[in-house]
């Protein structure tokens, strides 16, 4: 080699030193900027140096913030510009006396819904009546009543969708409805309902005059990890549905491998059912641009006679607050003798399993009801298990369900407050995909859903630390390397 080579090859090793010294900093300034955790600014930073183009490409589908795409002003637009404004004004100048009238009623339960009006601006309702429905074979039926009976609109919003004989059958009534003249539109997440609904079934209802559409299409690929996880039905503005089921022929049969599913749903009348028409007219205009905040979307609702008290809690990426998990911290803080928690998933972030440990060390009795395993071969069953070791050894009495498949995303508290939604305990649900969990004030409704979850503890056994570490060391390896990827399970 000449020296002229040598001079050029040290030239080009200087120009990639300075390209990658430059990267570095850059890609270092930005994520400090951020002002994110430091676990998980390291993290990120290690990463993108690790793998640039690799690295760019995952930061861009999991790791950027609220303020990349947070479309709050716009729809604050949308309602200042409607009929609904006045109303929507009375509601929020009317929380601190509603607040101060569930502290009379509850105490310091009542402290979980002023966080929850300070951090998400869940207004707190009153006059709502709740049936708890357990499992598909309870939800669908009475949707498919509710459904049968609207004569204004039926809004449907989903994470799984498919096409199947159970869904023709709500395809049939659909169809029906629209001839009578009553309004249907739907929300699914295409990449929930991906295996599992055919685009013939999306244009035959398109034909008929029913707009289905995908809530961020896949190809959208700056927002493909965050997803509609919701679960949310609203007929005629009047009557709402919320909870862990989805629509599909498979929540009455179970997955393959299991004797069944086994889910939670809530039904509502009353207060808080226009909060859940925002819920699906906030996701419908992202998705459509059509704005539904008027009148006939939004009618004025008569109180229950139970008088139930319910704040619907909604979180997404854009939210400003993680609401959700923040619920659950609160719940679990304020509790003085028991909790009941159930998930499928469990993946826990470093403040609630903290939270979790100390109340089970503080003899407050903590159970956690997950689902060992899954109908997909999906990584977080491998991961949750270490997380359930974890629990175990603090205390907490953690029970894997056996038989169906089990789904419910439940909080009881004290025989005072519970929680029913879409949200599971994992960092997905917090902090990456779109949830909402109705948290209701009602020792009536929370000592039947504690009722349900001691008919749960039948079809489970009790999860053992002390046998777990006895598994063969690849297993938990296996376990551990799954653990590794909690924040994107």
């Amino acid at each position: 080699m000449d020296l002229g080579q040598t001079v050029a090859g040290i030239s080009w090793v200087g120009v990639w030193t300075v390209l990658v010294i430059a990267y570095a900093v850059a890609v270092a300034v930005f994520l400090i900027l951020e002002n994110r955790s430091p676990q998980s600014t390291f993290a990120w930073l290690f990463l993108l140096i690790l793998l640039p183009l690799g690295g760019i490409a995952i930061y861009m589908l999991f790791g950027r913030g609220r303020h990349a795409f947070s479309r709050a002003r716009v729809l604050r637009s949308l309602m200042e510009g409607s009929t609904l404004a006045g109303r929507s004004a009375a509601l929020m100048d009317a929380q601190p006396a509603k607040l101060a009238a569930l502290a009379q009623r509850h105490g310091e339960y009542a402290r979980i819904a002023t966080m929850l009006w300070a951090s998400a601006r869940s207004p707190l309702t009153f006059g709502n009546d709740v049936e708890v429905l357990q499992d598909a074979s309870e939800k669908y039926p009475r949707l498919l009543d509710d459904i049968r009976a609207a004569t204004v609109s039926i809004h449907l919003l989903y994470y799984e969708w498919a096409s199947d004989p159970f869904t023709e059958e709500v395809a049939t009534l659909l169809e029906e409805k629209v001839r009578q003249g009553v309004q249907v539109r739907i929300l699914y997440d295409p990449i929930g309902s991906w295996t599992m609904l055919s685009w013939s079934y999306v244009w035959a209802l398109r034909r008929k005059g029913i707009p289905m559409q995908p809530f961020s299409r896949w190809y959208q690929l700056h927002t493909m990890s965050y997803r509609n996880h919701r679960k949310i039905g609203v007929i005629d503005g009047r009557i709402g549905y919320s909870g862990g089921l989805n629509m599909t022929d498979k929540h009455l049969t179970g997955p393959k491998g299991f004797t069944g599913w086994r889910d939670t749903h809530a039904r509502v009348e009353g207060e808080a059912v226009p909060i859940l028409q925002t819920v699906f007219a906030t996701m419908w205009h992202n998705t459509t641009g059509e704005n539904l905040f008027d009148d006939d979307h939004f009618p004025e609702v008569s109180g229950s006679s139970r008088d139930l008290p319910i704040q619907v809690v909604s979180a997404g990426p854009d939210s400003k607050w993680e609401a959700i998990r923040q619920s659950y911290l609160a719940m679990i803080a304020v509790a003085e003798y028991h909790v009941y928690l159930q998930s499928p998933f469990l993946i826990l972030d470093h403040s609630l399993a903290e939270v979790m440990k100390t109340a089970a060390l503080a003899g407050i009795d903590v159970r956690l009801m997950i689902a060992p395993r899954g109908g997909e071969l999906s990584p977080a069953y491998r991961a949750g298990m270490t997380y359930a070791a974890d629990m175990a050894r603090a205390g907490v009495k953690v029970l894997l369900y056996q038989g169906a498949y089990f789904h419910s995303k439940t909080v009881c508290v004290d025989s005072t407050v519970c929680s029913i939604g879409s949200a599971n305990i994992d960092i997905r649900s917090f902090s990456i995909n779109y949830e909402t969990n109705l948290v209701i004030y009602d020792p009536e409704v929370t000592r039947e859903l504690e009722r349900d979850f001691a008919a749960d503890m039948e079809h489970c056994v009790e999860f053992s630390a002390e046998e777990y570490e006895s598994r063969h060391t690849a297993s938990r390896f296996l376990d551990s390397a799954a653990r590794l990827c909690s924040p994107l399970l």
